[in-house]
């Protein structure tokens, strides 16, 4: 049985952790390869509501962190967790190194990372950050923010693409590629050449086809959300899917980055950084499972970095933690 678990405090200030990431958590994060799903049987989604923000002009910064207490009893899934606080696995994997990617251990506090720089980039329509796994949707004064799956190394979800959402449907069908069939073939599985709509079908119940390949859809597993599981398409949960879908106007304005780093300055000179962990974009990457993928820092950052206002100790950490919590670079000192 799923416990509910227990929200308990307000997280005050940057945690000093030590950046140590269990084997299964970087296999998840690393390149999304086939993943058994029955073996997530416990991960029965629980969502809260969306993570909407009123936002202006002047807004680069929205939400707060939290902490979220694992229930003493029953078995919680970390799955179930990041569904009810509306963000992806690796969003919680990130935050909270050695805990458990599967089942965190009973009494575990969990940081539940949802504040967050808004992406450098024009605020309108869909924003898909990839190395974050998170969609933003802006609309009348207003930003969504929707944890996401997307594709593994070798079938990738586009990095740096404007686009617009050509058409929208319910109830999809999907109709494999012949490489598909190959893979699915090799595994010893076989898949119709359509496969037909409904509660089973991996596009989940509502689509978004964006350019002519790709689609922002649902699907029909309790697990893969926050990781690189499809074949490029950006995958929601079904919530949010069908949120989007009733939301967002046929035409809308569809752009992805590729941005592991965000930064930012508030109006009073406070400057702020968020690094998630870059995608591994080649084999080799991947399997150096043990070193984080190296950064390939824009001249802009490094001007950035360059700041002498910026305290370069908890720069340093920041990048090696890549925690993907907003840290504070040059904090008062008396």
């Amino acid at each position: 049985m799923i416990e509910r678990v227990e929200l308990i405090e307000q997280v005050q200030g940057q945690g000093q952790r030590q950046r140590q990431m269990p084997s299964g958590a970087k296999m998840l994060l690393g390149m999304g390869v086939s993943l058994a799903l029955g073996l997530f049987g416990l991960g029965l989604s629980h969502s809260a509501d969306a993570a909407t923000y009123t936002i202006d002009e002047k807004t680069f910064m929205v939400g707060e962190d939290t902490t979220y207490r694992i229930s003493l009893d029953g078995t919680t899934t970390l799955e179930y967790v990041a569904a009810h606080y509306q963000l992806g696995l690796s969003n919680l994997i990130e935050a909270n190194p050695g805990v458990d990617p599967i089942v965190p251990k009973n009494g575990t506090n969990l940081i539940i990372p949802q504040r967050l720089l808004l992406p450098d980039t024009i605020h309108e329509g869909i924003v898909v950050n990839s190395p974050e796994m998170r969609l933003y949707y802006y609309h009348d004064n207003v930003v969504d923010v929707l944890p996401i799956g997307i594709g593994q190394l070798g079938t990738d979800t586009p990095l740096n693409w404007v686009t617009k959402v050509e058409r929208k449907r319910a109830n999809p069908t999907w109709t494999p590629t012949a490489k598909m069939h190959a893979e699915y073939k090799a595994r010893g599985e076989f898949l119709p050449k359509v496969w037909p709509a409904g509660p089973d079908n991996p596009m989940g119940l509502f689509a978004l086809y964006i350019g002519r390949l790709y689609a922002i859809h649902g699907t029909n597993a309790d697990f893969g959300i926050g990781l690189r599981v499809s074949h490029g398409c950006v995958r929601l949960r079904n919530e949010d899917i069908e949120y989007l879908f009733n939301a967002v106007p046929i035409g809308t304005r569809v752009q992805f980055i590729n941005d592991p780093i965000k930064t930012a300055e508030d109006e009073h000179g406070n400057l702020y950084i968020e690094v998630h962990q870059p995608l591994s974009m080649n084999e080799e990457e991947f399997e150096t499972l043990d070193r984080n993928v190296p950064f390939k820092f824009t001249k802009e950052q490094e001007e950035f970095f360059k700041r002498p206002e910026i305290d370069q100790d908890i720069l340093r950490q920041a990048l090696s933690e890549r925690s993907g919590r907003v840290v504070l670079l040059n904090p008062a000192t008396f």
